[in-house]
C-alpha cells in the first residue's frame, strides 16, 4: 500500500494529511481557505491521488502559514508514500487549457526538490485569496516532496483560470510520475540505484 499519514503542528498550525497514491481522486480537504480546498480538491482528482487534508492556522492572521504548512505536510506524505520509488514512471509532464490559460508543468521524483515557477498572476487576490500563496504552496510541496518542479503560464489573462490550470497540470504531471511502470516494476528509474 502505497499510503501516508503526516500531521504536522506548530504554534501558528496544525496540519494532518493522508494520502493514498493508488486511490482514485477521492478528496476530503478543509484548511479554512475556501480556494485553497478547491486548488487541493483539483490536485487530488486530477492525480488520481485520493486525499484528505484537515488544517486549522491562523486565519485571524492570514492565510499564508495554513497554505505553506499543508504544502509542507503534503510533500512529507507524498515522499513517505513513494518510499524507495521502486517501479514508479518517475517523470511527469502535462500542458492543460482552462479557457484562456494555458499552463505547462513537468516534474521528476527526483529527490532533488526544485521549483522553476514562470506564472504571473495578474491580480494580486483571487476573492479573498492572495495569488502569491499559489508559489508558496508549491515551494513547500516541491521542497518537502523532493520534487523537481517546473511549471510555466504560455497564455492566460484570468487569475481563477491560470491558478487552476496549474494545480491541473502539476496533477497530471503527478499522477504519470507516481505510477506504476510495467515495463520496470521491479527496479528503481535511475542507473544509480536509488533515487
Amino acid at each position: 500500500m502505497r499510503t501516508a499519514t503526516v500531521t504536522r503542528k506548530t504554534a501558528e498550525t496544525e496540519i494532518s494529511v493522508t494520502i493514498d497514491l493508488d486511490g482514485t481522486g477521492r478528496y476530503d480537504n478543509q484548511t479554512g481557505v475556501g480556494f485553497f480546498d478547491h486548488m487541493l480538491d483539483q490536485l487530488a482528482r486530477h492525480s488520481l491521488i485520493d486525499m484528505e487534508i484537515r488544517a486549522k492556522g491562523d486565519l485571524h492572521i492570514d492565510d499564508h502559514h495554513t497554505v505553506e504548512d499543508t504544502g509542507i505536510a503534503l510533500g512529507r506524505a507524498l515522499a513517505q508514500a513513494l518510499g524507495d520509488k521502486t517501479g514508479i514512471r518517475r517523470y511527469g509532464s502535462c500542458l492543460l487549457p482552462m479557457d484562456d490559460a494555458l499552463v505547462r508543468a513537468a516534474l521528476d521524483l527526483s529527490g532533488r526538490p526544485y521549483l522553476v515557477w514562470n506564472v504571473d498572476l495578474p491580480t494580486p487576490k483571487i476573492g479573498t485569496f492572495d495569488t502569491e500563496l499559489v508559489r508558496e504552496f508549491f515551494t513547500a510541496f516541491s521542497t518537502n516532496g523532493g520534487i523537481t518542479l517546473h511549471v510555466d503560464r504560455l497564455h492566460g489573462f484570468n487569475s481563477h483560470h491560470i491558478a487552476e490550470a496549474a494545480f491541473k497540470a502539476v496533477a497530471r504531471a503527478l499522477r504519470e510520475a507516481v505510477e506504476t511502470d510495467p515495463r520496470k516494476a521491479d527496479a528503481v528509474p535511475s542507473t544509480k540505484g536509488a533515487l
